[in-house]
C-alpha cells in the first residue's frame, strides 16, 4: 500500500469514528472472525489486569478524603503569598497522579477541593479551570500510571517498572513547568491577592496526609524490591486504600463503596472495550499494509532524526487534541514502532515522550478530556480557557522538549534501580 492509501485508510478511520460507525463496517474486506479474534487478543493480556486495580484504588483514596488531606499539606508548604493557592493546586494534582493514575479523576478531585477556595482569592474560574485540568495531566506521567500500563502491553522492551521509573522526573518537571505561566499571571492580574489563604501547621497536615502519601511508596517500594508485579500492586494499593479508609479516616460507608466499585467498573470497562476494538484497527492496518507505508513515507519526508521527532511530536500533539490517550497508542504505535526501531529510539524514553505529548492533549481543546471535567466543575465554558491554556501549553512543550534532548531525565532513575 502506498502512503496515499495509508492515508486514505486513517482519514477513513477518523471520519467513521466522528460519525459513529460500528469498528466492524471497517473490517468487514478482512473477514468477520478478525472482529472477536483481536479483540479478544488485545484484553486478554496478564499486565491490563492491573488497569482495573489502579483504578480502584485511585477512587477509594479519593473518596477517603486523601484529596481534602493532600491541600492541607501543600498549603502549608506553600505559605499565604501571592498565588500561592494556584502553587497548592499544581503540588495537589502532582500529589493525587501518584496515587490516581489517571488524569479526569485527578483533575475532578481537585477541582471539587480547590475551586470554591480559588474563586474566592480572585482566580477566575476560567483560569482556575485551565490549572487544574493542566496539573491533573501529570497523573499519566507520574506513577502509577494506566497509560504506561498500556503502552507496556503494546511495546516490547518496554516493561511496567521501567515506565514508572522513567515518568517520575518528567512528570515532575511537567507540573514544575506550569507554575511559571501562574505566577506570571497572578502578578499581572493580582489573583490570589483578595482573600490570604489561612497555613494549616505543617506537621499536623503532614500526619493526616501521611497515608495517601505512602500509596506510591508502597507501589514504588513492590515494585523495586522485587515483592510483587505491577498487576498485584495495583491489588496490594486497592487493599491498601480500603484500609485507609474504612479504618483510619473512617469516612468510606458502604454505600460509598458500592458507588466506587461500580464507578471503577465502568471506567475500567469503557477503556478496555476501546483497547479490544482498537487492536481490530491495528490488525487491519497492518494486514493490508499501511502502517508500514506510512512509517516508510514519513521517514522519506524527514532528512534527520531531530526533523523526525519534530514530526512525530506535531503529530501526536494534533492527535491528543482530537483522541483519547488509548485509542492514539493502538492506532498510531504500529506505525511508530518501524520509526523507533529506525532511529534506535529507546522504548522507555519513547514511551514517556509519547505519553508527555498526550497529557498536553488532556488539556488542549477541542476534546481535552480534563478541561471537559474542570469547565464543568467551574460552571464556564471551554471556550474562554483558551486564552489561558494556550500558555500553559507552551510551558509543558517546553518542559517536553527538555526531555527530548536530554533522554536522561527519562531513562537515570530506571537505570539507577535496575529496571534497565
Amino acid at each position: 500500500m502506498t502512503l496515499a492509501g495509508s492515508l486514505l485508510l486513517l482519514g477513513g478511520f477518523v471520519l467513521l469514528l466522528a460519525l459513529g460507525a460500528p469498528m466492524v463496517v471497517a473490517v468487514q474486506g478482512l473477514g468477520i472472525m478478525s472482529v472477536p479474534t483481536n479483540a479478544y487478543a488485545a484484553v486478554a493480556k496478564y499486565p491490563l489486569l492491573a488497569l482495573p486495580m489502579f483504578v480502584l484504588a485511585g477512587l477509594i483514596l479519593e473518596r477517603a478524603g486523601v484529596a481534602l488531606r493532600l491541600v492541607r499539606l501543600a498549603a502549608s508548604l506553600v505559605g499565604d503569598r501571592r498565588g500561592a493557592l494556584g502553587v497548592v493546586a499544581v503540588v495537589v494534582c502532582m500529589f493525587l497522579g501518584g496515587i490516581s493514575g489517571s488524569g479526569p479523576a485527578d483533575a475532578a478531585a481537585a477541582a471539587t477541593v480547590l475551586l470554591p477556595a480559588m474563586t474566592r482569592q480572585g482566580y477566575p474560574p476560567a483560569f482556575s479551570a485551565s490549572l487544574i485540568a493542566a496539573a491533573g495531566s501529570t497523573a499519566i506521567l507520574i506513577p502509577p500510571s494506566v497509560a504506561f500500563i498500556i503502552y507496556a502491553v503494546l511495546v516490547p522492551g518496554a516493561g511496567v517498572p521501567a515506565l514508572f521509573a522513567g515518568g517520575l522526573i518528567p512528570g515532575i518537571l511537567a507540573g514544575l513547568s506550569l507554575i511559571v505561566p501562574l505566577l506570571v499571571f497572578t502578578r499581572r492580574g493580582g489573583f490570589g491577592a483578595d482573600a490570604p489563604a489561612e497555613q494549616p501547621p505543617f506537621w499536623r497536615s503532614l500526619r493526616e496526609a501521611s497515608w495517601g502519601l505512602f500509596a506510591p511508596v508502597i507501589i514504588l517500594g513492590g515494585l523495586g524490591s522485587g515483592m510483587f508485579t505491577p498487576t498485584e500492586a495495583g491489588v496490594v494499593a486497592a487493599v491498601y486504600g480500603l484500609f485507609v479508609g474504612g479504618v483510619i479516616y473512617r469516612t468510606l460507608t458502604w454505600r460509598m463503596l458500592y458507588e466506587v466499585f461500580a464507578e471503577a467498573a465502568e471506567i475500567s470497562a469503557v477503556v478496555l472495550v476501546i483497547i479490544s476494538l482498537a487492536a481490530v484497527f491495528a490488525h487491519a492496518g497492518s494486514t493490508v499494509g499501511a502502517f508500514d507505508a506510512f512509517a516508510k513515507g514519513l521517514i522519506g519526508l524527514a532528512p534527520n532524526e531531530a526533523w523526525m521527532l519534530v514530526l512525530v511530536t506535531l503529530m501526536l500533539l494534533i492527535a491528543g487534541m482530537l483522541l483519547d490517550a488509548v485509542s492514539i497508542y493502538f492506532v498510531f504505535l504500529p506505525i511508530l514502532l518501524p520509526i523507533m526501531a529506525a532511529f534506535q529510539w529507546h522504548p522507555v524514553w519513547f514511551g514517556v515522550v509519547m505519553t508527555m505529548n498526550l497529557a498536553i492533549g488532556q488539556f488542549t481543546p477541542p476534546m481535552a478530556v480534563n478541561l471537559m471535567v474542570t469547565t464543568k466543575i467551574a460552571g464556564v465554558g471551554m471556550e474562554s480557557t483558551v486564552r489561558w491554556v494556550v500558555w500553559m501549553v507552551a510551558a509543558m512543550v517546553a518542559a517536553m522538549a527538555l526531555v527530548i534532548v536530554f533522554p536522561e531525565l527519562v531513562l537515570w532513575l530506571p537505570r539507577r534501580l535496575g529496571y534497565l
